[in-house]
């Protein structure tokens, strides 16, 4: 049970679609935490992703739908999510889980943005989560000025899943915001070191995999390119593990009719969402995070690292954080189709750097279990309540 004295946190999202940031939450808060929680989602927001957290967490609805797609709109559709934002201000702001919690959490970049309008006017510690870059590629135009003029401006605490994150941020944060650089909660379970089939060299087909909705963005037409350079022929699998989300449905048929242009019929399989994260991963020689512009974090890194998997990544962004070369991973220059191909062909190639990276990966340094993550939140929510109060006193 958590502790009555502990503080109460209520975490806003706009969303409970299938995204990392509801994901990490709601691994999150699955667990035992050292605060006392509520979660706070428009009309349209129960159940989905948050509905593993029935019983155990409050879960209140209130205000209007925030449909996607707002940075892709003309103005009408910008005006019309700023009447959203808005509406759901002031049905935060008015909402009692509001004005009796010790501190107020914004999950996502436009749960930030109208939790930042209701905080402003009340004395509620602000913090909000950044789990992207603060630039217009990520963020959109309308998205970074919501993030640049109003959210970060006011929050009284940032939570970043990258030191690269952070500091895209630092423009805009106060002096005494309070800052921690914490990975999201990605429901790792670290193999025992040597324990994967990468490290133990199995025999069979070499399995080579990507974990990452289907998004042009996170490169899966790069890694296709990168697989038939280096496994043109050969009985090499290359397995993609997501679907598409946000409307990205066509780059998933782009993706089909140029792997059947490559010539590489079954030897490319789209597995689609996948709950079981540990089974595929497991099956996996060589996993791959290729993303064509900087990546925050890479969940999927860490998860890659966790399961024993010889993993590369691209040379910028969180990822490139976890990744010691030739150690417990490979780092290639990013969108470069031929150096990722050529770092494919030097693992597949030489069995003991494959093994040696899969055997060091579970002992990476910083990955935390779900209940790891939620003990360093903890910290954090307490560390912005004393900030807060000191500063009022």
């Amino acid at each position: 049970m958590t502790d009555s004295a502990a503080p109460r946190v209520l975490h806003l999202d706009h969303t409970s679609a299938a995204g990392g940031a509801e994901y990490a939450l709601m691994r999150m808060l699955r667990g035992p935490v050292p605060w006392r929680p509520a979660l706070l989602v428009p009309p349209s927001g129960r159940g989905g992703v948050y509905a593993p957290l029935g019983g155990r967490v409050p879960i209140r609805t209130g205000g209007v739908a925030q449909p996607a797609g707002v940075s892709g709109g003309g103005l009408g559709a910008v005006a019309r999510a700023a009447v959203r934002l808005m509406l759901q201000a002031a049905a935060t702001r008015l909402d009692p889980a509001f004005r009796s919690a010790d501190v107020v959490d914004a999950n996502t970049a436009r749960a930030a943005a109208y939790g930042a309008l209701a905080a402003r006017t009340s004395r509620r510690p602000f913090v909000l989560h950044l789990r992207d870059m603060v630039e217009a590629e990520a963020l959109g135009g309308s998205g970074l000025l919501m993030m640049t003029r109003i959210a970060l401006p006011r929050a009284d605490g940032v939570v970043a899943n990258s030191r690269a994150t952070l500091e895209s941020a630092r423009p805009w944060l106060r002096p005494d915001a309070v800052t921690a650089v914490i990975p999201s909660a990605a429901g790792l379970h670290p193999v025992l070191p040597g324990a994967s089939r990468a490290a133990r060299g199995e025999a069979g087909p070499l399995r080579i995999g990507i974990l990452a909705r289907i998004d042009p963005w996170k490169g899966q037409a790069l890694l296709l390119e990168a697989f038939a350079r280096a496994f043109g022929d050969g009985d090499a699998v290359l397995e993609f593990a997501g679907a598409p989300q946000f409307g990205t449905e066509p780059h998933l048929e782009e993706l089909r009719t140029r792997a059947a242009e490559l010539g590489l019929g079954d030897r490319v399989r789209f597995l689609g969402h996948v709950d079981d994260l540990d089974a595929v991963l497991a099956r996996w020689d060589i996993a791959v995070q290729c993303s064509t512009r900087p990546e925050p974090l890479g969940q999927n890194v860490l998860q890659y690292l966790a399961a024993g998997c010889a993993t590369i990544v691209a040379d910028e962004g969180g990822p490139a954080e976890w990744i010691d070369d030739g150690v417990n991973g490979l780092v290639v220059p990013a969108r470069d189709a031929p150096a990722l191909a050529a770092a494919l062909e030097r693992l597949a190639g030489d069995g003991a750097l494959r093994a040696a990276l899969a055997t060091a990966a579970p002992s990476t340094t910083g990955l935390l279990d779900d209940d790891a993550v939620a003990t360093a939140h903890g910290a954090f929510y307490a560390e912005v309540v004393t900030s807060r109060t000191t500063r009022g006193s």
